[in-house]
């Protein structure tokens, strides 16, 4: 049978083996490149991988179908961040986009195919839908040559120019970098060095089925490297997903440092110690921390969907100084109009070495001005019955209070968010990714929130 195809919330994702062949991927390839060189005939395309099973040959067969169409190819001759294609992409003028092998945070038997417009930023909607109009029944037969080229080097030049060289390296750091066994390994540890800070690297090995890690930065996936930084007196550890555009981080106690932290650590960073200024996006499920301390800034906040191409249009039409999301994709419109751990790696750095303070302590100093909240997430994996069933009923969902909290507004722009009373909200959405529902809360106290997960869990289960 043929395999279905539809895009999610960030390009085609599938297992490999299963719905993810090299079948049905030439399909996905040739669709994409009937649409590329209808509008730019003759066009430059790059095609980059991370360090998923067959990775690299899968870029290859995907890149032989695009140049069938009269494109010109640039393969990666490495694997490499998914934001150094994007910045690639960018710096590239003859490039009319890219396209990036990689199932980004998703587990080690899936992988996808991403699309990158001009700017290095997401594919919008109405381009992939395009792609999807374009898509035949079996797969394409025509082959074209492509070359082989450095992605990767000019990216991590660009990355050092951007921090203070002489500050870092006076600050006499050391740090731990976990990549998951993804795509930012060696790159950013190696960047990190040779700035002059003392750097320990952990799973950095390539190994396709990460070592049965999930590769998200998150708890309890980083949960071995917090141990190490509590037990080694390191500094920080920082720790990116499959293709190194998300980030998490460690402090010195251990202590996780979520991605709705370091959007605002970063935040301040840029304005207090840089003198930029512009408006913070965020997606609706990252706190009200952020909200907070943009305040305390002079900041704008715009909210949008989640998922990162509705930041992306926010940064298209300016005055973004920084957008991220509760995933941990974070990035700098002045970089590129795309998710970068490794910068944001390199943003705390430099924030660390020029105020000469821990991690943890920034973020004290954050949440002294914004006071606390507590945070979670719980993923559910439904049947198929259950999670039609709770999609059926999501539009009319409207109680006047949950776990004992009022209600104080719904918003249905993506799943669904309860907006209660001491700034807490719940929110129920399905995965645009994986198959399951995801339950977000957060509220003045950790009792709180796991109450209102546990109300959500019954409400999306019925």
């Amino acid at each position: 049978m043929t395999t279905e195809i539809r895009f999610g919330t960030d390009g085609w994702r599938a297992v490999i083996g299963a719905d993810f062949t090299f079948e049905s991927l030439r399909r996905v390839a040739d669709a994409a490149g009937r649409v590329f060189s209808a509008e730019h005939p003759g066009g430059t395309i790059l095609v980059g991988y991370d360090t998923r099973f067959e990775a690299d040959s899968f870029a290859k067969a995907a890149a032989e179908v695009l140049a069938s169409h009269g494109l010109r190819v640039l393969v990666s001759d490495a694997y490499l961040p998914t934001p150094a294609l994007c910045w690639s992409v960018a710096r590239n003028a003859d490039a009319i986009g890219g396209v990036m092998l990689t199932a980004s945070h998703n587990p080690a038997e899936y992988l996808g195919f991403k699309l990158r417009m001009a700017d290095g930023g997401a594919s919008p909607v109405a381009f992939t839908e395009r792609v999807e109009a374009e898509l035949r029944p079996e797969p394409p037969t025509g082959r074209g040559a492509f070359d082989l080229v450095d992605l990767v080097g000019p990216y991590l030049a660009d990355l050092r120019g951007l921090v203070d060289a002489d500050a870092i390296a006076a600050a006499g750091l050391r740090v731990i970098v976990d990549p998951l066994y993804g795509a930012g390994q060696t790159y950013l540890a190696e960047t990190l060095r040779g700035l002059g800070v003392d750097v320990t690297e952990v799973h950095e090995q390539r190994n396709p089925g990460f070592g049965g890690l999930h590769p998200e930065p998150i708890i309890p996936w980083i949960d071995s490297t917090r141990e190490l930084v509590r037990a080694g007196g390191y500094d920080a550890a920082f720790v990116t997903d499959g293709d190194a555009d998300r980030i998490g981080a460690v402090d010195r106690s251990g202590e996780f440092v979520s991605p709705h932290r370091i959007i605002g650590l970063v935040a301040g960073h840029l304005v207090e110690d840089k003198g930029r200024t512009g408006r913070i996006v965020k997606t609706l499920s990252t706190s009200v921390l952020v909200d907070r301390y943009a305040r305390h800034l002079g900041l704008e906040v715009t909210t949008t969907p989640i998922g990162f191409k509705w930041i992306y249009e926010e940064m298209v039409k300016g005055d973004v100084l920084i957008g991220g999301e509760e995933s941990g994709g974070i990035g700098l419109p002045e970089h590129v109009r795309e998710r970068d751990g490794l910068l944001m790696a390199l943003m705390l750095t430099e924030m660390m070495a020029q105020r000469r303070k821990g991690l943890g302590e920034l973020v004290d100093d954050m949440l002294a001005i914004t006071g606390p909240m507590a945070y979670s997430r719980v993923d559910l994996k439904l049947s198929t019955e259950v999670k039609d069933a709770f999609l059926a009923r999501a539009g009319s969902i409207a109680p006047a209070q949950i776990a004992g909290v009022e209600v104080l507004d719904i918003v249905r722009t993506d799943g669904v968010k309860f907006l209660l009373a001491d700034d807490a909200w719940l929110l129920l959405r399905p995965s645009g990714t994986e198959p399951l529902v995801r339950v977000y809360s957060e509220a003045p106290t950790a009792e709180t929130v796991a109450a209102l997960l546990a109300a959500g869990r019954a409400l999306v289960e019925g």
